[in-house]
């Protein structure tokens, strides 16, 4: 469905709310909120009664007469609503609701931000062909965006388009190297290499609330696919031991230990000859593929749980390797790690000419050996510029065109322009819902990619109109929403 109907369809979802026809929805809407509310947690019956309730709507929304004579997109739309406002009410109930899953959550990250300070792409059999860590900093973006959106079709278009990110930068990858299409064997261990160093925040319980509220007849397909190798991806990681990612199970330790001095703030020598640093990534691993087979699942399932990390108390024999000066490397990746997590990216870019730019846009011999090394040589000194604490753009070339790029989301524009891929917005996304009667328009909804879509997406960004209202998904916007909270007789408004 293209933006422009599914902004209609919404519209019109809410205009039929509005009638007096539409009470009897709009009350059966608040009492199940309300008796669903007071019953304790129990995924597994919380998830069979929202899916009932969903199913049963959405047939009662075909059959009722404010409905008659529409299309499937517009019924689509009104039953994409429906999801959005309850799971948006009853989010706060459902979400991370069991202490065993906020304990997955939490070993979970530890594991993953123990890992990122020393797995490379070789650990997971990556071709040096499809490794481009500058370019995959654009998928662990998105995939840290999920906590930002509470409805389940949210969250999934997260990871949608982590997932879409790598699998047009591994297409591109095998096209310019004359390489056969990317299948899964190259797509999955980029995703868990991606997965581990975004390590997105409550990774565990965001894939079980989509697969317990995601309505079940929508969670097919494309997304069925790539929602199942996150699923594997979590499953890898969790598993994750020495064998896993071709170490010697001392030297696995032995890093280990070094990554949890890291993050306790202790500098570790990286250049001594018997660091864990030196030669990491650097072992081949024949049994990588039988690894990753074992832990992919085709039906959607919950991960397995995650033995609890134990802490180990580091010692060091030379006081020297407390206060050694981090290398250029270590710089490099805390740099790296800070611009992951940067509000307004374009802020930081906004000075680097042709950074965004494509082959066609210079007329020199060679040129994109040049542009992928200029390309190369910025990430890096912004990288090195974020790690030292420094103004990263005080000696960049200035780009005559950037006082011009004040637009909140330039920097993702020109990303999805070297990525064949259209970003969404995040643009504030970060309060979460606390009203009983309004949902905050924080929680409008990510774009979702679709190639379908240019089009309508093109005309949409031609009128000027504000971001939020730019999504292709099939969620009304929050304000409209609100709206639908005074649409009934006062007995049976929303609230």
């Amino acid at each position: 469905m293209e933006n422009a109907d599914v902004f209609l369809g919404l519209h019109d979802f809410l205009e039929r709310m509005r009638q007096p026809a539409a009470a009897d929805f709009v009350k059966a809407i608040k009492s199940f909120i309300v008796s669903f509310s007071n019953n304790g947690p129990d995924p597994d019956r919380d998830s069979s009664a929202v899916q009932d309730f969903l199913a049963n709507m959405e047939a009662a929304f075909k059959a009722h007469p404010l409905w008659s004579g529409c299309s499937e997109d517009e019924l689509e739309s009104a039953g994409e609503g429906l999801e959005k406002y309850v799971m948006t009410k009853l989010f706060a109930r459902v979400f991370a609701s069991v202490p065993d899953d906020v304990k997955l959550d939490d070993q979970l990250s530890e594991k993953m931000s123990l890992i990122q300070q020393f797995i490379r792409p070789e650990n997971l059999d990556i071709k040096p062909t499809f490794q481009n860590e500058t370019s995959w900093l654009l998928a662990q973006k998105e995939l840290q965006k999920i906590n930002m959106y509470k409805a389940p079709r949210d969250k999934l278009i997260c990871i949608l388009n982590c997932c879409k990110v790598i699998g047009n930068l591994l297409l591109n990858a095998s096209v310019a190297s004359k390489d056969s299409p990317p299948g899964a064997d190259e797509f999955l261990p980029v995703l868990i290499y991606v997965t581990i160093k975004a390590n997105p925040p409550q990774l565990h319980s965001n894939l079980l609330y989509i697969q317990r509220f995601r309505r079940d007849s929508r969670l097919v397909g494309e997304a069925s696919y790539y929602f199942t190798n996150m699923l594997s991806a979590e499953s890898f990681i969790s598993n994750i031991d020495a064998k896993a990612i071709s170490m010697d199970e001392t030297e696995f330790e032995r890093n280990m230990e070094f990554a949890r001095a890291l993050l306790s703030g202790l500098s570790v020598d990286t250049q001594d000859p018997n660091s864990p640093y030196q030669n990491y990534g650097q072992h081949p691993r024949a049994d990588r593929n039988k690894a990753l087979n074992d832990n992919k699942d085709p039906a959607l399932r919950t991960p397995p749980s995650v033995a609890k990390l134990e802490s180990k108390k580091v010692t060091f024999a030379d006081e020297s390797l407390i206060t050694k000066v981090p290398s250029l490397s270590d710089l490099e990746n805390k740099g790296a790690s800070m611009i992951i997590k940067e509000d307004k990216l374009n802020d930081v870019f906004r000075d680097c000419p042709y950074l965004f730019a494509s082959a066609g846009d210079l007329t020199i011999d060679d040129v994109e050996d040049l542009l992928n090394n200029y390309k190369q040589l910025v990430f890096k000194y912004v990288c090195l510029s974020k790690g030292l604490g420094i103004n990263s753009t005080s000696h960049l070339p200035s780009n005559p065109q950037s006082n011009a790029q004040d637009h909140s989301e330039a920097l993702f524009k020109g990303l999805a322009v070297a990525s064949s891929h259209h970003l969404p917005s995040n643009s504030q996304n970060n309060a979460q819902d606390h009203s009983d009667t309004t949902i905050d328009s924080s929680d409008g909804g990510p774009v979702a990619s679709n190639d379908k879509s240019e089009k309508s997406r093109d005309t949409l960004e031609d009128n000027s109109v504000p971001e939020e209202k730019k999504s292709d998904s099939s969620l009304p916007q929050n304000e409209a929403v609100a709206q639908l909270e005074a649409v009934a007789p006062e007995d049976g408004a929303l609230s």
